[in-house]
């Protein structure tokens, strides 16, 4: 497995205590996450039927504002692994640095791929991602500059697997144009990625070509239940967003103390600067609480942000130690 957050398997080996007793921020998931509530007994027993699977993919159209073609799959991560089916290998400009599977995954099916630090560099590729905000440096591209760049590439695939919090830069209402591809994670946002729920949107084209790659159930009963039932509870997802906003100044203002510098994020994760970031985990490791580094940026100190206020304090116990 390439890099990731949320190896707490990891931390446990290296420091001690069961999952249940480390708060891992390792992730940019949400600790706060959808109160699921009751889920009926033949979600877990019954195969989805078609009409549960379109009820959710409504639900989804709705919470996205968007009218495109989607497609139900198990995160965001099952769309990344069905992309080199949608055409035949070819170059892949990344901008980058970003999330790790693109590459692995398309230079795996044969794909040229190129890492590129520059958006103008995107231009000429058969096929062109750009994760939007990013993971980990969380920069953001308006929708109106990732647009312009839809003529001059073969394939345009966009992540949003952050995006939720900040909707003003999703392109979801644009998908069914020819060439656009946009992935949504339900887990992250909603904090149920355990739940394995996202979405493709796009051409029809595109997203028949990824249902079947799928296969006739993609996701489980629970997923479809849960998801009909967050993805159309507006109060929570607005309430979530200023939350989520409230606790980004609240973090920052916890690292500042520390010297370390903000260098990006999004409301559900935030990168700092440290002068050692070794040494910054494993003092956070010490109250168990797990962060996320980066061997090439030795620097670079990766947070989510606590839920509970039992974690906040236990946050700010760690840091004054």
């Amino acid at each position: 497995m390439r890099e990731h957050g949320g190896n707490l398997d990891l931390a446990q080996q290296r420091f001690g205590g069961r999952a249940e007793d480390w708060i891992d921020l390792s992730t940019g998931i949400n600790r706060v996450p959808y109160p699921v509530g009751e889920v009926s007994m033949r979600a877990w027993s019954a195969l989805p039927s078609r009409a549960e699977i379109d009820a959710l993919h409504q639900a989804a159209r709705h919470a996205y504002r968007t009218s495109a073609p989607l497609v139900a799959m198990g995160g965001a991560q099952a769309a990344i692994q069905l992309l080199p089916q949608l055409a035949p290998p070819g170059r892949v400009h990344i901008l980058a640095p970003t999330y790790n599977e693109y590459a692995g995954v398309l230079s795996a099916a044969g794909w040229d791929v190129e890492e590129v630090g520059e958006f103008d560099a995107l231009a000429g590729a058969d096929l062109a991602i750009v994760v939007n905000p990013n993971n980990p440096g969380g920069g953001r591209h308006s929708p109106k500059d990732l647009a312009t760049l839809l003529p001059r590439v073969g394939r345009l695939v966009i992540d949003e697997s952050f995006a939720d919090a900040v909707p003003q830069l999703s392109l979801a209402s644009e998908a069914d144009r020819p060439g656009l591809l946009v992935l949504r994670s339900f887990g992250k946002f909603y904090g149920l990625a355990g739940l394995r729920l996202g979405f493709a949107i796009g051409s029809s084209t595109d997203i028949a070509k990824l249902a079947a790659a799928s296969g006739p159930w993609p996701i489980s009963g629970a997923a479809i239940a849960i998801g009909c039932r967050a993805l159309r509870d507006e109060a929570w997802a607005e309430a979530t967003c200023a939350r989520l906003a409230r606790d980004c100044v609240r973090l920052d203002a916890m690292a500042q103390s520390q010297g370390w510098r903000l260098v990006g994020g999004t409301p559900l994760f935030r990168l700092y600067q440290t002068p050692d970031a070794l040494a910054a985990q494993e003092k956070l490791a010490r109250g168990q609480i797990w962060s996320r580094i980066f061997a090439q940026e030795p620097t670079w100190l990766r947070l989510g942000l606590p839920g509970s206020e039992a974690e906040w304090s236990r946050f700010a116990e760690v840091l004054a130690r």
